[in-house]
């Protein structure tokens, strides 16, 4: 493994997870990647994704973990609660934001979701040391010795946050839940994942899909192959399916992309990179 860096996908899903016989090759769970870096794990949103990966973590006895959100909105933060580390006391966690402040805090957000009548227990029912870090986006994060995560703000309702995680000298961009821009790349786009090896895009609507939802803060698989062509970033990752897109619309859409840029992919449960 190049730098002991790698990433795998648990939840590839935007707005909602979904189920059954035509959605087993791409998967279901909603946004949520396990990243690497030798020892140290990073997780990358709390979607349904969330909860296989916790039970990965406790058998492995994984203490000490990272989970930074692009954003708040539900599929992305739902998993949360049924996260294992988080009933585990020896376990330390720390959730990292970069989209909230100053009106909001992360605490907030995550306390707003478990609370009745929409969930049964509060927050304060997880034994682990948990710590809410609020930053903001466009900030450099030096969360471990050898690790940085470099931000930005993407366009999406509410606010949003991009990643660049560097280790070893290698680079994995996450840059989901955000819309393009008519008029161009967008320049803090194209500096966050200049000659990365992993590129992963919002790609939720395709091109025939997108003017029927212009405003929703999402992409297209098109617009992210511009950005990776002009940024020079190496492997392009398609992501956050539409839960429209069965197994046999995605066949369709990575055969498109492997055309239109020999080496890209789309991403499904289980994948796993090494940059």
């Amino acid at each position: 493994m190049s730098g002991g860096l790698s990433v795998t996908f648990w939840g590839v899903r935007g707005s909602i997870a979904c189920a059954g016989p035509t959605y087993q090759r791409y998967g279901g769970n909603t946004s949520c990647l396990e990243v690497r870096c030798n020892s140290h794990v990073l997780i990358f949103d709390a979607g349904t994704g969330l909860r296989p990966l916790g039970e990965k973590l406790k058998a492995e006895g994984t203490h000490d973990i990272d989970i930074f959100l692009t954003h708040s909105h539900l599929d992305h933060i739902v998993g949360v609660p049924f996260f294992k580390p988080l009933y585990d006391e020896a376990c330390r966690v720390r959730f990292w934001a970069g989209h909230l402040l100053p009106d909001h805090g992360l605490k907030e957000a995550i306390c707003a979701m478990m609370v009745a009548p929409l969930f049964p227990v509060p927050i304060d029912i997880f034994p682990s040391q948990t710590i809410f870090n609020d930053f903001r986006a466009g900030d450099t994060l030096e969360v471990h010795p050898e690790v940085r995560v470099k931000t930005v703000r993407l366009n999406h309702p509410n606010g949003a946050t991009g990643y660049r995680i560097e280790h070893g000298g290698r680079s994995i961009c996450y840059v989901t839940d955000t819309e393009h821009n008519a008029h161009g790349p967008d320049p803090k786009i194209l500096s966050l994942i200049r000659d990365t090896e992993v590129f992963i895009y919002d790609s939720t609507y395709t091109d025939q899909e997108y003017p029927k939802y212009a405003g929703w803060g999402h992409s297209t698989w098109t617009h992210g192959l511009k950005l990776a062509d002009a940024a020079g970033a190496k492997t392009f990752v398609a992501f956050h399916h539409d839960p429209s897109h069965d197994d046999a619309f995605m066949d369709r859409m990575a055969a498109d992309i492997a055309k239109a840029r020999p080496g890209s992919l789309v991403a499904r449960e289980g994948l796993t990179l090494t940059p």
